[in-house]
């Protein structure tokens, strides 16, 4: 099975090189804009391959380029025959490829980000504590240690003078 798999990958790589030089060389439909073969997929029985392309340009450009694809396909898998010699020609399908939008959105949502993050940093470079700057309890020195117990000493006399009078 992982000879079939090899094979397939390998037929996959020939067939992106074939279909990008075809479009390059042969294929002069006016309607077909600046293309780029971005991947090629073929199922395990050899009989389909899955074209991905990318085009530059706005929705319009990209769907005059679909249909230049659509209408060349069968020169593209006449190549394909010619160039691979397999037995049997497999069927081409283009699929626009995601890739150049999902990683637009990914630079959108980094960007929005890295603005929230400076806006947090900004907000807290001028936030005060809501509390004492150090709320953690450090050890008293030997003086506060001296006056506290004496207080005690004199809150504790206080205390009993007042139950010897009662």
């Amino acid at each position: 099975m992982p000879n079939n798999t090899a094979r397939a990958a390998k037929l996959a790589d020939r067939i992106k090189v074939v279909v990008a030089e075809t479009l390059k060389t042969r294929v002069k439909d006016p309607r077909l804009g600046f293309v780029t073969i971005t991947d090629a997929r073929i199922t395990g029985d050899l009989r389909e391959a899955t074209v991905f392309y990318t085009v530059f340009g706005d929705e319009a450009e990209r769907m005059e380029s679909a249909a230049a694809l659509e209408s060349a396909k069968g020169i593209l898998r006449s190549e394909v025959g010619r160039q691979t010699g397999v037995k049997f020609t497999p069927t081409l399908a283009f699929v626009a490829d995601a890739i150049p939008e999902g990683a637009k959105h990914i630079d959108e949502l980094l960007a929005r980000a890295a603005a929230e993050d400076a806006r947090v940093h900004e907000v807290a470079r001028e936030a005060r504590y809501a509390g004492e700057a150090d709320p953690y309890r450090v050890p008293r020195s030997e003086d506060e240690d001296d006056a506290e117990d004496a207080e005690a000493e004199r809150a504790q006399d206080d205390r009993g003078g007042d139950e010897n009078r009662a």
